[in-house]
């Protein structure tokens, strides 16, 4: 499968559609962007189950700012809504399978209850001050 283009107006209902997205925030102008681009989309078409998407972060700068992106290349995995993975830097073939990897392998409600228990935790030290 190939890559598909990432836009404020199709994200919110491609990540609410797709259990398991990978996102390549990018820019034509960015070097180590456009040595990572063949590498993702290679991995892309390798793992065809899952959704690749690209951002670019010049003609969507809106969502670049939403996540914080500071450095391109940045990838970053999102399962069952949750952001998991977000890394600057073109990783070359072995890392990127090596994160797919390991992202496939999380136990979700695992991560859900992280999150709450620090939600939790924020929330009463935030009130403790």
């Amino acid at each position: 499968m190939s890559t598909i283009e990432l836009t404020k107006e199709n994200f919110d209902q491609t990540v609410e559609e797709n259990d398991f997205l990978l996102i390549d925030f990018w820019a034509s102008w960015c070097g180590p962007c456009r040595q990572f681009a063949p590498v993702y989309e290679s991995a892309s078409e390798r793992h065809g189950d899952l959704l690749f998407g690209k951002v670019d972060t010049e003609a969507q700068p809106e969502l670049a700012a939403a996540f914080g992106i500071r450095s391109i290349p940045t990838l970053m995995i999102v399962r069952d809504k949750v952001a998991v993975f977000a890394q600057p830097g073109a990783l070359p073939e072995t890392a990127l399978e090596d994160v797919i990897g390991q992202a496939r392998k999380l136990d979700m409600d695992e991560v859900r209850r992280s999150i709450e228990s620090q939600q939790q935790g924020g929330a009463e030290q935030g009130g403790a001050a």
